[in-house]
């Protein structure tokens, strides 16, 4: 391609002003994947045990090395749900949750889960109004907990719930307790999605400069802040980020899943090694089971994510797709989409011909061009049976 002052219109960086930054995980960042668990409590939305297990196995196979399958002791079904998936022999690492409470505790013992998410709620909040609980009687459960998973030869992690609404002294003094007591990992809950991403980078640099633990992040979306949080976290020393895909869950939901991968793999150079042209398989599927539709923008699986109507930005992509575009739609399993409407232009209208193998002289395609325009401001999208109809009319209106 010709090159402009200097520059060559092949220089697809996606932003010249992006520079590396550093993570202290580097690619050795895991997501772990609650859509079975958090997900699944979006209301409205109860998976069967055979779409849960559909699920686990088509993120295990993209490359996700943990999978939260779910909450064992909310009932029988959901406790043998778990246990059929962790038998499965995937790859992935199946996690299950658990309050601090022996029957929870057994539940997911009996689920034969590789990892037990013990949680306890921090907050001054919680303690009164929850759980009535000091924070003494807390560290006992703590002790009490940990000591039981690790007797049961399953992987302790300890984590606090609203996290990111406690004192960072009485989030050390349980910290250290579960270290102590011989949990594997901590991690910390933005649990209404309240923190900004400089309360985010506090709470995780202080605490991986606390302690020696891997810490994980389980950040919510009520703000709009989650993605920004879980990068936000994982520079700041967390190696373990929950996801959900499309991000669904909980009042406003979690960190979306294929957003969280492809801004860290496109954005920040960290590969993963998820097979990202799944990832609209896995939206397909995910939305299909829960009976509930993509957003049409949903970043990188909605239907528009690669949609172009407006004459000015169609003729471009045309031209190189990467105009309008920040990754090719295949990349994610997406395609290209380009429709007519009221924006569209006559080198649109040209082309969506050409795609029907229709032939018009140029009186007829200003006639039909100008037609398109006009449904278009009626209808919004102008679809191909549409397009023939006017096609028709216009000549038939010429005999």
């Amino acid at each position: 391609m010709e090159e402009m002052n200097g520059i060559s219109g092949d220089d697809v960086s996606l932003s010249i002003y992006n520079r590396k930054i550093y993570f202290p995980w580097g690619n050795d960042i895991i997501i772990y994947d609650s859509t079975l668990r958090d997900g699944e409590q979006m209301p409205g939305v109860a998976f069967t045990p055979e779409q849960k297990l559909d699920i686990a196995i088509l993120l295990d196979e993209i490359g996700i090395k943990e999978i939260e399958a779910g909450f064992p002791a909310i009932s029988d079904r959901e406790a043998k749900t778990v246990k059929m998936i962790a038998e499965q022999g995937l790859n992935a690492r199946i996690l299950a949750l658990s309050r601090l409470k022996r029957e929870d505790i057994d539940a997911a013992i009996k689920a034969d889960v590789d990892v037990i998410l013990l949680f306890i709620a921090s907050s001054p909040l919680h303690l009164k109004y929850k759980l009535n609980l000091s924070i003494e009687e807390v560290e006992r459960l703590i002790v009490d907990s940990i000591d039981y998973v690790k007797d049961h030869g399953i992987i302790p992690s300890f984590s606090t719930e609203d996290s990111t609404r406690t004192s960072i002294d009485i989030l050390k003094r349980f910290v250290k307790i579960a270290e102590e007591t011989g949990a594997k990992r901590v991690g910390f809950t933005d649990t209404l999605g309240c923190a900004t991403p400089e309360a985010i980078e506090f709470l995780f640099s202080e605490m991986y400069r606390f302690t020696s633990l891997p810490i994980s992040a389980h950040l919510h979306n009520d703000f709009g802040l989650s993605l920004a949080n879980a990068i936000t976290a994982l520079r700041s020393g967390a190696r373990y980020a929950c996801a959900t895909v499309h991000g669904w869950g909980e009042r406003a939901g979690n960190v979306p899943l294929e957003q969280l991968v492809m801004t860290l793999q496109y954005l920040y150079g960290i590969d993963l090694r998820i097979d990202t042209e799944r990832l609209k398989e896995l939206s397909d599927l995910v939305s299909r089971y829960a009976g509930i539709d993509v957003p049409k923008t949903q970043p990188f699986v909605g239907d528009n994510a690669f949609t172009h109507e407006s004459g000015i930005h169609v003729a471009a992509v045309l031209r190189n797709p990467r105009t309008y575009e920040p990754v090719d739609p295949s990349i994610v399993g997406n395609r290209r989409r380009i429709i007519l409407g009221k924006h569209s232009g006559r080198h649109v209208v040209e082309t969506k011909l050409k795609e029907l193998g229709i032939e018009v002289n140029d009186e007829e395609l200003d006639i039909i061009m100008n037609k398109v325009k006009e449904l278009g401001e009626r209808k919004g999208e102008v679809k191909d049976d549409d397009l023939i109809k006017i096609i028709f009319k216009v000549r038939r209106s010429h005999e």
